[in-house]
């Protein structure tokens, strides 16, 4: 297992982390934004309603192209060169959204939109990397608050947006936004260059070698799958429950979903506390959490507590946070070399993971009501828990065991 950090690359700086951590909730919002906005988007560049699903569509085939074509590349070319050239592609996509004027113009720049807004992943491991093993948990935990809050306020972002300058001014504004940051991260992230001189195809095709490789990566693959993809059917089925429960409208769903970036305020946590070598203990609370607060969800709902309800979303996503914080800090320590593949691999299987469940989850809801979400829920995430007990007992004192 490699900790060796470069001798060349400076310990990050506050400044630079947490610039990391707007530029990467900057960047992964890409992907959210037209999410609210389907309706105006459809009527205004001529999609039916059938295909009007093509819009959020668009971005996600964009992304997972990325996560598996572009990430890896992180161990082969130079990251600042990559980070910036991200964010000026998605900043320059996102303004070919806002003019786009038929629905081929809209989707092809939707797609690369997606496509290049991956830079967030190339950006996380770069930072982590030029941070100490002492200090790595906190830096991703930062970053990562960063990442998870650019996702929650996407959609009432551009929801509000949306109200006062319409649909196009939404995406104007988010590619100023990414443009600026870019220019930012530019002035400030030193040169990364990977010593890996393998080919672009080689690069690529070794990513599955990499995987099974390492026993820890395919572990906290299976963790970070399951407790996303019940944070996926969660947010993409409480809508429809809440509208039909508790009658509420869209600003209302739109203020509860505002419960779920409370969740971002665990990652910082986690991450000090994977510093501290308490890695094994906070997994299996988080998985045992996860179980008992989705299993809890089916009671406050049949009971109209909907305070109780959202406290429990946000915890649930405190949850799936630090697990996520906590699995990063251990993968990207396995090696230095392959951090690019490693990252693309787990985040790949993530969002494979969490594009399932968001399906699916309606259709569970649709047939069997929320029980079956709450239901299902636990018996995905408790074995989580109950696999790292499995694992072996816990260790004395504090340690690095994954």
């Amino acid at each position: 297992m490699s900790e060796v950090r470069p001798d060349a690359t400076p310990e990050p700086t506050a400044l630079m982390v947490w610039l990391a951590a707007i530029g990467s909730g900057v960047l992964v919002a890409t992907i959210y934004y037209a999410q609210p906005l389907i309706d105006p988007i459809s009527r205004d560049i001529g999609l039916s309603r059938q295909a009007a699903g093509l819009i959020v569509t668009a971005m996600q085939i964009g992304y997972g192209l990325g996560l598996a074509l572009i990430v890896p590349l992180a161990d082969r070319y130079e990251n600042r060169m990559m980070v910036t050239t991200s964010l000026v592609v998605t900043a320059m996509a996102l303004a070919a959204i806002a003019f786009s004027g038929n629905e081929a113009a809209f989707l092809t720049s939707a797609v690369i939109a997606g496509a290049a807004c991956v830079g967030a992943q190339v950006l996380i491991p770069m930072i982590a990397g030029m941070a100490s093993t002492a200090r790595r948990g906190r830096v991703i935990g930062t970053v990562m608050a960063g990442l998870v809050t650019g996702i929650m306020l996407a959609r009432p972002f551009s929801s509000f947006l949306a109200s006062v300058v319409g649909w196009r001014g939404v995406f104007l504004t988010a590619a100023g936004m990414t443009l600026l940051i870019g220019l930012l991260l530019r002035a400030l992230l030193p040169i990364r260059q990977p010593a890996l001189k393998e080919s672009y195809l080689k690069t690529l095709r070794s990513t599955a070698a990499t995987v099974m490789r390492y026993g820890v990566l395919r572990r906290r693959m299976a963790y970070q799958m399951s407790l996303f993809g019940m944070f996926t059917a969660f947010w993409t089925t409480v809508p429809l429950m809440l509208a039909d429960r508790f009658g509420y409208d869209q600003q209302e769903i739109a203020l509860f979903a505002l419960a779920g970036a409370g969740g971002a305020l665990a990652a910082p946590l986690a991450g000090r506390i994977a510093d501290r070598g308490l890695s094994r203990a906070a997994t299996i609370a988080a998985g045992l959490g996860a179980a008992i607060l989705l299993a809890l969800t089916d009671y406050f709902v049949h009971a109209g507590a909907i305070v109780a309800l959202a406290l429990s979303a946000a915890l649930f996503d405190a949850c799936v946070q630090s697990n996520q914080v906590i699995s990063q800090r251990l993968i990207y320590a396995l090696s230095e070399e392959e951090r690019g593949r490693i990252n693309s691999a787990y985040i790949s299987a993530i969002f494979v993971a969490g594009s399932i469940t968001s399906a699916l989850g309606p259709v569970l809801y649709a047939h069997f009501g929320w029980p079956a979400i709450a239901v299902v829920g636990f018996l995905l995430t408790l074995p989580i828990a109950l696999a790292e007990l499995a694992n072996g007992p816990l260790p004395a004192k504090a340690g690095t065991t994954p």
